[in-house]
Protein backbone atom coordinates (compact mmCIF):
# COMPACT_ATOMS: atom_id res chain seq x y z
CA UNK A 1 0.00 0.00 0.00
CA UNK A 2 1.53 3.32 -0.78
CA UNK A 3 2.85 5.75 2.04
CA UNK A 4 0.58 8.71 2.27
CA UNK A 5 2.16 11.67 1.98
CA UNK A 6 1.43 15.82 3.56
CA UNK A 7 0.54 18.19 0.53
CA UNK A 8 -0.89 21.34 0.80
CA UNK A 9 -3.69 22.24 -1.72
CA UNK A 10 -1.36 24.48 -3.81
CA UNK A 11 0.73 22.27 -4.53
CA UNK A 12 -2.23 19.96 -5.21
CA UNK A 13 -3.51 22.75 -7.71
CA UNK A 14 0.12 23.36 -9.17
CA UNK A 15 0.55 19.43 -9.85
CA UNK A 16 -3.02 18.93 -11.34
CA UNK A 17 -1.56 22.20 -13.92
CA UNK A 18 1.24 20.62 -15.03
CA UNK A 19 -0.43 17.39 -15.30
CA UNK A 20 -2.17 19.20 -18.05
CA UNK A 21 -0.15 20.53 -20.52
CA UNK A 22 1.47 18.42 -23.36
CA UNK A 23 4.79 18.03 -24.44
CA UNK A 24 6.12 19.93 -28.03
CA UNK A 25 3.13 22.63 -27.37
CA UNK A 26 3.26 26.31 -26.91
CA UNK A 27 2.43 27.71 -23.31
CA UNK A 28 1.72 31.55 -22.88
CA UNK A 29 2.80 31.71 -18.89
CA UNK A 30 1.12 34.36 -16.25
CA UNK A 31 2.61 35.68 -13.14
CA UNK A 32 2.74 34.00 -10.11
CA UNK A 33 1.23 30.55 -9.73
CA UNK A 34 1.21 29.60 -13.63
CA UNK A 35 4.92 30.26 -13.54
CA UNK A 36 5.48 27.56 -11.29
CA UNK A 37 3.09 25.28 -12.86
CA UNK A 38 5.20 25.82 -16.05
CA UNK A 39 8.51 25.39 -14.19
CA UNK A 40 7.21 21.77 -12.92
CA UNK A 41 5.33 20.60 -16.13
CA UNK A 42 8.89 20.91 -18.27
CA UNK A 43 10.86 19.65 -15.53
CA UNK A 44 8.75 16.42 -15.06
CA UNK A 45 6.70 16.05 -17.99
CA UNK A 46 6.97 17.88 -20.85
CA UNK A 47 10.94 18.89 -21.46
CA UNK A 48 10.01 19.95 -25.25
CA UNK A 49 7.29 22.40 -24.37
CA UNK A 50 7.91 26.35 -25.59
CA UNK A 51 7.15 28.77 -23.04
CA UNK A 52 6.60 32.34 -23.65
CA UNK A 53 6.30 35.59 -21.54
CA UNK A 54 4.44 38.48 -22.26
CA UNK A 55 7.56 40.80 -21.40
CA UNK A 56 9.04 38.51 -24.77
CA UNK A 57 10.94 35.73 -23.78
CA UNK A 58 10.27 32.67 -26.31
CA UNK A 59 11.33 29.49 -25.63
CA UNK A 60 13.51 30.30 -22.17
CA UNK A 61 14.62 27.30 -19.61
CA UNK A 62 13.87 29.39 -16.54
CA UNK A 63 16.76 29.17 -14.00
CA UNK A 64 15.27 27.09 -10.52
CA UNK A 65 14.28 28.24 -7.55
CA UNK A 66 10.76 30.20 -8.53
CA UNK A 67 11.93 33.79 -7.53
CA UNK A 68 9.05 35.48 -5.64
CA UNK A 69 7.74 38.53 -7.53
CA UNK A 70 9.70 38.43 -10.32
CA UNK A 71 8.26 38.39 -13.95
CA UNK A 72 10.86 39.98 -16.84
CA UNK A 73 13.84 39.04 -14.80
CA UNK A 74 16.77 37.31 -15.80
CA UNK A 75 16.24 33.96 -14.23
CA UNK A 76 12.91 34.04 -16.73
CA UNK A 77 14.84 34.87 -20.24
CA UNK A 78 18.24 32.19 -19.26
CA UNK A 79 18.39 30.29 -22.71
CA UNK A 80 15.55 31.58 -24.49
CA UNK A 81 15.36 31.02 -28.42
CA UNK A 82 14.29 34.74 -29.06
CA UNK A 83 13.71 37.67 -26.68
CA UNK A 84 11.89 40.54 -28.11
CA UNK A 85 9.03 42.86 -26.83
CA UNK A 86 5.64 42.61 -25.62
CA UNK A 87 4.23 43.64 -28.84
CA UNK A 88 5.91 40.41 -30.45
CA UNK A 89 4.82 38.31 -27.24
CA UNK A 90 1.19 39.00 -28.28
CA UNK A 91 1.65 38.95 -32.36
CA UNK A 92 2.72 35.41 -31.31
CA UNK A 93 -1.17 34.49 -29.44
CA UNK A 94 -3.05 36.71 -32.01
CA UNK A 95 -1.71 34.73 -34.92
CA UNK A 96 -2.64 31.71 -33.77
CA UNK A 97 0.66 30.24 -32.19
CA UNK A 98 0.12 29.72 -28.84
CA UNK A 99 -1.78 26.32 -27.86
CA UNK A 100 -2.37 27.09 -24.32
CA UNK A 101 -2.69 30.06 -21.86
CA UNK A 102 -2.75 29.87 -18.62
CA UNK A 103 -3.79 32.97 -15.99
CA UNK A 104 -5.04 33.24 -12.51
CA UNK A 105 -8.49 34.58 -11.40
CA UNK A 106 -10.14 36.77 -8.14
CA UNK A 107 -12.90 35.45 -10.30
CA UNK A 108 -14.84 32.90 -12.68
CA UNK A 109 -18.34 32.66 -14.11
CA UNK A 110 -20.03 29.41 -15.57
CA UNK A 111 -19.15 30.51 -19.24
CA UNK A 112 -15.26 30.88 -17.77
CA UNK A 113 -14.90 34.28 -17.47
CA UNK A 114 -12.38 36.03 -15.71
CA UNK A 115 -12.22 38.82 -13.02
CA UNK A 116 -8.60 40.04 -11.94
CA UNK A 117 -9.47 43.73 -11.79
CA UNK A 118 -11.55 44.68 -8.50
CA UNK A 119 -14.46 43.49 -6.43
CA UNK A 120 -17.40 45.49 -5.06
CA UNK A 121 -17.95 48.85 -4.96
CA UNK A 122 -17.68 50.65 -8.10
CA UNK A 123 -14.74 50.60 -11.24
CA UNK A 124 -13.87 53.84 -9.41
CA UNK A 125 -13.90 53.03 -5.84
CA UNK A 126 -14.01 49.75 -5.50
CA UNK A 127 -14.13 47.32 -2.08
CA UNK A 128 -10.67 45.88 -3.49
CA UNK A 129 -8.54 46.24 -6.93
CA UNK A 130 -5.91 43.90 -8.18
CA UNK A 131 -3.28 44.19 -10.59
CA UNK A 132 -5.97 43.80 -13.71
CA UNK A 133 -5.70 42.34 -17.02
CA UNK A 134 -1.67 42.85 -17.48
CA UNK A 135 -1.51 40.23 -20.39
CA UNK A 136 -4.45 38.59 -19.62
CA UNK A 137 -6.99 39.84 -22.06
CA UNK A 138 -4.73 38.75 -25.04
CA UNK A 139 -3.99 35.17 -23.77
CA UNK A 140 -8.11 34.95 -22.98
CA UNK A 141 -8.47 36.16 -26.42
CA UNK A 142 -6.03 34.48 -28.51
CA UNK A 143 -4.89 31.13 -27.27
CA UNK A 144 -6.27 28.26 -28.47
CA UNK A 145 -6.83 26.39 -25.01
CA UNK A 146 -6.32 28.71 -21.80
CA UNK A 147 -6.25 27.18 -18.07
CA UNK A 148 -7.40 29.15 -15.48
CA UNK A 149 -5.84 28.10 -11.93
CA UNK A 150 -6.94 29.54 -8.62
CA UNK A 151 -7.69 28.24 -4.99
CA UNK A 152 -10.90 26.64 -4.25
CA UNK A 153 -13.35 29.32 -2.45
CA UNK A 154 -16.69 29.50 -3.14
CA UNK A 155 -16.63 33.43 -3.12
CA UNK A 156 -14.59 33.17 -6.25
CA UNK A 157 -17.25 31.09 -8.34
CA UNK A 158 -20.12 33.29 -9.12
CA UNK A 159 -23.05 34.11 -11.78
CA UNK A 160 -22.01 37.38 -12.64
CA UNK A 161 -18.41 39.03 -12.61
CA UNK A 162 -17.75 42.41 -10.59
CA UNK A 163 -15.96 43.17 -13.39
CA UNK A 164 -15.37 41.63 -16.47
CA UNK A 165 -11.48 41.37 -17.54
CA UNK A 166 -10.70 38.44 -19.62
CA UNK A 167 -12.88 36.49 -21.78
CA UNK A 168 -14.18 33.32 -21.51
CA UNK A 169 -17.45 32.01 -23.32
CA UNK A 170 -19.09 35.19 -22.67
CA UNK A 171 -22.73 34.34 -22.45
CA UNK A 172 -22.95 31.37 -24.24
CA UNK A 173 -22.75 29.34 -27.57
CA UNK A 174 -21.17 31.50 -30.46
CA UNK A 175 -20.78 34.07 -28.41
CA UNK A 176 -16.76 34.73 -28.60
CA UNK A 177 -17.52 34.52 -32.29
CA UNK A 178 -19.48 37.06 -32.33
CA UNK A 179 -17.47 39.51 -30.60
CA UNK A 180 -14.63 38.74 -33.27
CA UNK A 181 -12.76 36.00 -31.53
CA UNK A 182 -11.07 33.32 -32.97
CA UNK A 183 -13.31 30.16 -33.66
CA UNK A 184 -11.57 27.48 -31.67
CA UNK A 185 -10.43 29.24 -29.29
CA UNK A 186 -11.69 29.42 -25.09
CA UNK A 187 -11.42 28.40 -21.93
CA UNK A 188 -10.30 24.68 -21.50
CA UNK A 189 -9.80 24.01 -18.10
CA UNK A 190 -10.25 25.60 -14.43
CA UNK A 191 -7.78 24.08 -12.65
CA UNK A 192 -8.61 24.71 -8.33
CA UNK A 193 -7.37 23.60 -4.78
CA UNK A 194 -10.21 20.67 -4.92
CA UNK A 195 -10.81 19.76 -8.27
CA UNK A 196 -10.73 20.26 -12.22
CA UNK A 197 -13.53 21.65 -14.84
CA UNK A 198 -13.96 21.75 -18.45
CA UNK A 199 -16.60 23.50 -20.66
CA UNK A 200 -19.51 21.83 -22.20
CA UNK A 201 -19.39 21.20 -26.26
CA UNK A 202 -22.59 22.51 -26.46
CA UNK A 203 -23.91 24.74 -23.64
CA UNK A 204 -20.43 26.09 -22.76
CA UNK A 205 -21.09 25.88 -19.16
CA UNK A 206 -18.38 25.10 -16.63
CA UNK A 207 -18.57 21.09 -16.16
CA UNK A 208 -17.08 19.51 -13.03
CA UNK A 209 -14.88 16.60 -14.32
CA UNK A 210 -12.91 15.40 -11.14
CA UNK A 211 -12.37 15.94 -7.64
CA UNK A 212 -8.94 15.21 -5.62
CA UNK A 213 -9.23 11.56 -4.34
CA UNK A 214 -10.98 11.58 -1.04
CA UNK A 215 -13.05 14.94 -1.28
CA UNK A 216 -17.02 13.98 -1.66
CA UNK A 217 -17.91 16.29 -4.76
CA UNK A 218 -21.22 17.61 -2.57
CA UNK A 219 -17.67 19.48 -0.52
CA UNK A 220 -16.32 20.51 -4.01
CA UNK A 221 -19.84 22.39 -4.81
CA UNK A 222 -20.58 23.87 -1.48
CA UNK A 223 -20.76 27.51 -1.56
CA UNK A 224 -20.42 27.99 -4.77
CA UNK A 225 -22.65 30.95 -6.34
CA UNK A 226 -23.73 28.47 -9.50
CA UNK A 227 -24.00 24.66 -9.75
CA UNK A 228 -21.81 23.78 -12.66
CA UNK A 229 -22.92 21.15 -15.07
CA UNK A 230 -21.61 17.15 -13.46
CA UNK A 231 -19.21 14.75 -15.58
CA UNK A 232 -21.06 11.13 -15.47
CA UNK A 233 -19.33 10.14 -13.91
CA UNK A 234 -17.40 12.69 -12.21
CA UNK A 235 -13.58 11.40 -11.85
CA UNK A 236 -11.12 10.89 -9.04
CA UNK A 237 -7.89 13.12 -9.44
CA UNK A 238 -4.57 11.21 -7.55
CA UNK A 239 -2.57 13.33 -5.16
CA UNK A 240 0.85 14.88 -5.79
CA UNK A 241 3.44 11.84 -5.79
CA UNK A 242 6.67 12.14 -3.67
CA UNK A 243 8.85 12.89 -6.85
CA UNK A 244 6.32 15.82 -7.33
CA UNK A 245 6.62 17.16 -4.31
CA UNK A 246 10.35 16.77 -3.90
CA UNK A 247 10.79 19.14 -7.37
CA UNK A 248 8.44 21.27 -6.12
CA UNK A 249 9.55 21.80 -2.50
CA UNK A 250 13.53 21.39 -3.17
CA UNK A 251 14.65 22.85 -6.66
CA UNK A 252 11.72 25.17 -7.55
CA UNK A 253 10.09 26.62 -4.34
CA UNK A 254 12.24 25.91 -1.48
CA UNK A 255 11.42 29.21 0.55
CA UNK A 256 7.54 28.29 -0.01
CA UNK A 257 7.08 31.39 -1.19
CA UNK A 258 3.95 30.18 -3.36
CA UNK A 259 3.78 26.38 -2.49
CA UNK A 260 2.46 27.06 1.41
CA UNK A 261 -1.51 26.46 1.99
CA UNK A 262 -3.74 24.83 4.02
CA UNK A 263 -2.45 21.00 4.50
CA UNK A 264 -5.13 18.48 2.52
CA UNK A 265 -3.75 15.26 4.09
Amino acid sequence: MPRKVEFTDTEFMIVQGARLIEDGKTLFVGWGIPQVVAMLAQRLYVPNVTQLFEFGAVGPRPVLPFVRGTMGGPQNTYRSLQWLNMNWAFSFSAAGYMDYGMLGAAQVDPYGNINSTCLGGTFEKPERRFAGSGGGNQVASHCWKTIIIMKHEGRRFVPKLDFLTSPGYLDGPGAREKAGLPRGTGPYRVVTSKGLFGFDGESRRMTLLSVLRGIPVREVLDGMAFRPLLADPVGEADPPTEEELRVLREEIDPGRFIIRGERML
